[in-house]
Parts: structure tokens; C-alpha cells; sequence
């Protein structure tokens, strides 16, 4: 959303990636690892029980990790594609109409 914000403002897809990535940066690192560090006691723990919680610790921590490089790297890497086949595509399509003529 901030992307097509900043691009509807007249940056350039670049620079709207850069800047949404270091707005997003924070957020999305403090709320990952404040849950992550929540939960590691959780996945070191040794007592009763842990071989019940440990698994489910380890694997929303693992979730987490994925999901925060998914939306830091994945999502921008994928935007950017798709803008620039989108963008490509009207000179295909040029293309072909004049090799079809």
C-alpha cells in the first residue's frame, strides 16, 4: 500500500521500494523479535511438559522468521517483477501487430 502511495506521489518504483522497506523495517523487526524471544524459554524449556510445547514454540518461531524475510524481501522482489512485465507488456503486444501486418 505504501508503494503505490509513494508512487501515485511521483517516485519512481525504485525509490517507493526503498522507502517502503525502511518503514516497514522497524515494525515488522520489533514485533518479530519481541514474539520470538517470548517464546524461546518456551523451545530451551527442559520441564514437564515441554515435549508438548517445545515443538509448537519452535515452529511459530521458525513461522515468524519466514514470514518477517517474506514480507522484507519476498513481497518487494515479486512487486517489482509483476511492474516490470506489466510495463513490458504494451510493447509486446506493439511487437506482434507489426510482425503480424
Amino acid at each position: 500500500d505504501y508503494i503505490n502511495l509513494t508512487r501515485a506521489r511521483g517516485a519512481p518504483l525504485r525509490d517507493a521500494l526503498i522507502q517502503a522497506g525502511i518503514r516497514r523495517l522497524r515494525p515488522a523487526l520489533m514485533t518479530t523479535f519481541t514474539t520470538f524471544f517470548g517464546m524461546s524459554p518456551m523451545a530451551v524449556s527442559r520441564g514437564q511438559g515441554a515435549e508438548l510445547w517445545r515443538p509448537l514454540a519452535v515452529s511459530v518461531m521458525g513461522g515468524l522468521v519466514v514470514s518477517m524475510l517474506v514480507t522484507l524481501v519476498l513481497v518487494p522482489v515479486l512487486y517489482s517483477l509483476v511492474e516490470e512485465r506489466i510495463r513490458r507488456r504494451p510493447r509486446f503486444a506493439e511487437a506482434r501487430e507489426v510482425t503480424e501486418e
